[in-house]
């Protein structure tokens, strides 16, 4: 049923590009944007997203942005803008961006083994790099997504933070971007046993546990589309997931990195571009996904939390627009095979990429 669904979205895909063919992307209220903002929506109801937000960038502000079902199904709250939700494996992006500010202070080398920083892996001198690209030179297979190889990421960064916890630094990162509806882990909801004496005060948790309190709820989409609420244990903050976020906030970090408030220019081409082994040229840079499309540069990453949660962050370097989805069921990665490194599979970026490129 989910496949016959695919299909289905993928005619409005279609039905979008016979809007504007080859013409150059218009971004004005009669143009692109009204056409993303209706199939959007047919997308979302098609993949059966209970709650979904979205929000486009350009040039460091966001031009549009919108809320499409419900948070909560059952109570009938809309989602919004600034609907919270969980990014999954989007949470990746802020410890690249840490550890590369590390790398900018050299306070770590790429080319250094992670068994430097405290951080083990069952590969014999795997370095910084290689868990940062997804890459393992030598083996069969030199590109493998896995979470389980990124999250020691954790570890190397606690080493370079100055004795802080991972999750302390990446409250800093969220308050220098002036992120104030993200939060570093759910289970800051939960336990006051999480937190170590001194590294939070008490208006900070309070903050925090405001914004968990008003998170959309996860569902489960069965395949004939009806959602389910789904159960979550409590997540703590890693390298390979746990931010809680709004399409807002990713906007103000999106805006940093282009006005390079927080990384140099040159280690931001270092991460954007892809990572080469020989011959083999890697579908990733630095904790960022890099393809080509119809000549253009697109940087990118997805988040899939089973039965609960997706995301999807898209850039253009070159025109400076991003495209920020995130949403309350898997529906917006869990059935493209975004690990393999191919963003166009994903009904919802390919959509976005017909009308802009």
């Amino acid at each position: 049923m989910r496949q016959r669904s695919a299909a289905i979205i993928a005619l409005f895909v279609l039905a979008a590009t016979a809007v504007f063919g080859q013409q150059p992307p218009v971004f004005t209220p009669f143009g692109a944007l009204p056409v993303l903002d209706n199939y959007l929506e047919a997308l979302r109801r098609q993949a059966g997203i209970p709650g979904m937000s979205a929000a486009v960038v350009r040039e460091g502000v966001v031009i549009w942005e919108k809320g499409y079902g419900y948070q909560n199904t059952a109570s009938r709250i809309p989602a919004t803008p600034d609907t919270p939700y969980l990014v999954g494996d989007l949470s990746g992006t802020l410890a690249t961006v840490m550890l590369l500010g590390c790398y900018e202070r050299r306070q770590l080398y790429l080319n250094d083994p992670i068994r430097k920083y405290g951080a083990e892996l069952p590969e014999a001198n795997v370095t910084v790099e290689q868990v940062l690209s997804h890459t393992m030179p030598g083996a069969e297979q030199p590109f493998n997504y896995s979470l389980e190889r990124y999250g020691q990421l954790t570890t190397v960064m606690e080493h370079c933070g100055e004795a802080r916890s991972y999750r302390k630094s990446v409250a800093l990162l969220l308050d220098s971007a002036a992120m104030q509806d993200s939060v570093p882990g759910t289970d800051l909801w939960h336990s006051d046993s999480v937190l170590r004496e001194g590294e939070f005060d008490a208006e900070d948790v309070a903050r925090y546990r405001r914004v968990l309190d008003r998170m959309a709820l996860p569902y489960k989409v069965d395949n004939r589309l009806r959602a389910e609420r789904a159960d979550l244990a409590p997540m703590g903050m890693s390298a390979a997931g746990g931010l809680v976020s709004t399409v807002r906030d990713l906007a103000k970090l999106d805006a940093a990195l282009d006005a390079n408030a927080i990384l140099l220019q040159e280690t931001i081409d270092k991460a954007w571009n892809p990572v080469k082994l020989g011959e083999f040229v890697s579908p990733m840079g630095l904790g960022w996904f890099v393809q080509n499309h119809r000549g253009q540069r697109v940087v990118w990453h997805f988040g899939n939390i089973g039965n609960a949660y997706s995301s999807l962050l898209l850039k253009l370097p070159d025109q400076k627009i991003t495209f920020i989805l995130l949403a309350n069921s898997d529906g917006l990665s869990a059935t493209f095979q975004l690990p393999e490194g191919n963003v166009t599979k994903s009904l919802f970026a390919a959509l976005f990429l017909r009308l802009v490129t």
